[in-house]
């Protein structure tokens, strides 16, 4: 199942799901040396998050 956010993001950039991922991945994770998480939630599918400090 795709989340209702990634498929507005997808729709909106014309991105495919897997690059929306990547892009936060790369962008956020490894240029911003932020930290993201990604679970796996069994209703919603894969979910990233960003960590508060």
């Amino acid at each position: 199942m795709i989340s209702e956010r990634r498929a507005a993001v997808a729709e909106a950039s014309g991105w495919q799901h897997h690059s929306i991922r990547g892009a936060i991945s790369g962008s956020l994770k490894k240029k911003l040396g932020l930290t993201v998480t990604s679970d796996k939630v069994e209703v919603r599918g894969r979910v990233c998050k960003l960590q508060s400090e």
